[in-house]
């Protein structure tokens, strides 16, 4: 079976579509939280499991021996090892044929604030002794395209990334990269550094939002004290606050870029452009 972890998540979800195209609907379980999020995966013919990283009891049934499981990173930042560690260790028991974890680009050496909780993730995983691969994922492109609503509103994408270059690629692309390691040959014990093809900075990130719409959206650089303030005035949580500013100032350094092209590779085609993103984005 191939079995994906956080199955009803926006990066799951692509997951579960990608190999729905390849290999039949009996073949793959879906490992969900809450299994009636995935009652329309159940009706296709997919196997559904419950597997809750916060309840390790749960992820005893969620894999079985021979397993090839896409293990997606939790969400809960600042909390994932000791998730993890329930998810690698269940993994473990159960025997399963490989382990793909959704890491960070260059997790073994980056100096972003996500990096240290994916670096042990890895840790663990190889001392589990179970086969693997490492899918250190990259930037999305959602992460500045699905919510462009304040920057419309007030004409302007703040940040404070400097002229540091995205190399962001979308959550299909990334989904299809893991696929194609679940499904393909060769890839065991391997750390594939996955990124977009067209690195950008957030300068043209703006100016291509301004092109699609007709009007000017302009790029505020600003101080990291002043851009927390502005997201903090928007009423977001502390943590997810100082997790897109340490985003930013790693922008600035170099951290989100990447020039290897191995998810163009691994998935055979060009990577989403930011240009189509930012059009979904945008609705057009």
């Amino acid at each position: 079976m191939f079995v994906v972890t956080a199955a009803t998540g926006k990066l799951g979800r692509h997951a579960v579509e990608a190999l729905l195209q390849k290999v039949p609907a009996r073949e793959i379980a879906a490992a969900v939280r809450h299994p009636e999020k995935a009652a329309d995966l159940a009706a296709r013919g997919v196997q559904v499991r419950e597997a809750d990283y916060t309840r390790p009891g749960t992820l005893q049934a969620a894999f079985q021996a021979g397993d090839k499981v896409l293990f997606i990173s939790s969400s809960a930042v600042g909390e994932r090892l000791p998730q993890h560690r329930a998810v690698v260790e269940a993994a473990r028991k159960a025997g399963v044929a490989l382990l793909a974890y959704t890491s960070l680009l260059r997790a073994d050496r980056s100096t972003l604030g996500l990096a240290p909780e994916h670096k042990g993730t890895e840790e663990l995983v190889r001392a589990s002794g179970l086969p693997f691969v490492f899918l250190r994922n990259g930037w999305y492109l959602e992460n500045y395209t699905e919510n462009l609503g304040p920057a419309l509103a007030h004409g302007a994408i703040a940040g404070c990334a400097g002229q540091g270059r995205i190399a962001a690629a979308s959550r299909a692309d990334y989904a299809a990269a893991a696929v194609e390691v679940l499904t393909g040959a060769g890839h065991e014990g391997k750390a594939y550094e996955l990124a977009g093809d067209a690195p950008f900075t957030l300068a043209e990130l703006a100016a291509e939002v301004s092109r699609q719409l007709g009007r000017t959206i302009a790029y505020a650089d600003l101080p990291p004290e002043e851009y927390r303030k502005v997201l903090t005035a928007a009423g977001l949580p502390g943590p997810f606050v100082e997790l897109l500013v340490d985003s930013d100032l790693g922008a600035s350094r170099g951290e989100l870029d990447d020039r290897t092209g191995e998810l163009r590779r691994l998935i055979g085609r060009p990577t989403t452009s930011l240009a189509a993103a930012v059009k979904a984005g945008l609705g057009r």
